[in-house]
C-alpha cells in the first residue's frame, strides 16, 4: 500500500497508525493528525539512537514506559524498532487506569506485537512489582504529573537504567513549598523571583526540573534537556534525556544540597534523594 504521507517511515504499520487515529480509516490523514505524526517522530527521532545504542549488546533489550495512557509510544517504538529485533527485546506499558491498559492488550493482540506487556499500577508501585524484571535499560515517562515524573527516575535508578527518557507535567510540588515558606525569606532579595504567585507556579515548576537534572548527574548521568516541540503546540514541552555514563558525581552532590538550602527546601531532600558521597 503506499504511504498516505511521504513523512512517514518505510516500515511503519498503516493498521497501527489507524488504530491510534492518526489516519482515518480508510488511510487518509487530516492536517490535525499531520501534526500528531510529525510531533510523534519528532519525539522518535530523541529515541532511536538511544535504541540503537542498547541494541549493541545481544542482550534482552527491556523498555518501560509509565504513565502510558493508550500507549502510543510504546506501539510506535515497537512498530519502529523492536519488530527487527526478534526475540530479544520487550516493551512493558504501566498505566493506573485499567480500562487503558485493556485496550492497549486488545490492540496489542490484534497487532500481533507479541513482546509487550500492559499493567495496572502507580509508577511508586511498579518499583517493588514481581511483574517486572529486576533491571531495565530504558525508562520513559511522558507527560508524567507532578511527583509522578520522580518516581519514574527513582523507578530508573532502582533498575539501573541505562537511558531515561523524561517530559515532565504539572509541577506542583516545589512551588507549594516555595509558597509555604516564602516568609522565612523575607530578607532574602532572592525572593523577588517568585514573590508573585504566577512566578511561584513557573519558578516551582523551572526549579523542579533543574533539580532533576542536577539530581541524575549526581547520580552519573550525562544529562540534556530541550525543548520537544514549539509553545505553539504545548506549554508542557521539556525534555530531559540522561545516559549513565560514571559513578556518583560528588561535586554536583554539593551543589543540589546547596541550591536545596539556598532555596529553602531542605525539606524535599527526599524527593530528590542524592546517592551518598565517597
Amino acid at each position: 500500500m503506499k504511504k498516505p504521507l511521504e513523512e512517514m517511515r518505510d516500515g511503519q504499520s498503516i493498521e497501527l497508525l489507524k488504530e491510534l487515529h492518526i489516519l482515518t480509516r480508510d488511510g487518509k490523514i487530516n492536517q490535525d493528525s499531520r501534526r500528531k505524526l510529525k510531533q510523534v517522530y519528532h519525539l522518535y527521532n530523541f529515541i532511536e539512537p538511544l535504541l540503537k545504542d542498547l541494541a549493541k549488546s545481544d542482550a534482552e533489550l527491556t523498555v518501560i514506559d509509565h504513565g502510558a495512557g493508550k500507549s502510543y509510544l510504546g506501539f510506535i517504538i515497537y512498530d519502529l524498532f523492536f519488530k527487527t529485533l526478534g526475540e530479544r527485546g520487550h516493551i512493558y506499558g504501566i498505566e493506573t487506569r485499567q480500562e487503558l491498559v485493556k485496550k492497549s492488550i486488545e490492540l496489542q493482540q490484534k497487532l500481533n506485537f507479541p513482546k509487550m506487556s500492559f499493567h495496572s499500577l502507580s509508577v511508586s508501585d511498579s518499583i517493588h512489582s514481581q511483574l517486572l524484571p529486576e533491571k531495565i535499560d530504558m525508562v520513559t515517562a511522558l507527560h508524567a504529573c507532578d511527583t509522578a515524573t520522580d518516581d519514574a527516575i527513582d523507578f530508573a535508578l532502582k533498575k539501573q537504567a541505562k537511558h531515561i527518557v523524561l517530559v515532565p507535567c504539572c509541577q506542583a510540588e516545589v512551588a507549594q513549598v516555595l509558597r509555604q515558606n516564602k516568609s522565612k525569606q523575607l530578607a532574602n532579595p532572592m525572593t523577588e523571583i517568585w514573590r508573585h504567585p504566577i512566578h511561584t507556579r513557573e519558578f516551582g515548576s523551572h526549579i523542579t526540573n533543574v533539580l532533576r537534572g542536577l539530581r541524575l548527574e549526581a547520580h552519573g548521568y550525562q544529562v540534556t534537556i530541550t525543548e520537544l516541540v514549539g509553545f505553539e503546540h504545548s506549554m508542557k514541552n521539556e525534555l530531559i534525556i540522561a545516559t549513565h555514563i560514571e559513578g556518583p558525581r560528588k561535586r554536583t552532590i554539593e551543589r543540589v544540597n546547596k541550591l536545596l538550602q539556598e532555596l529553602n527546601l531542605q525539606e524535599l531532600s527526599q524527593r530528590f534523594s542524592l546517592p551518598q558521597k565517597e
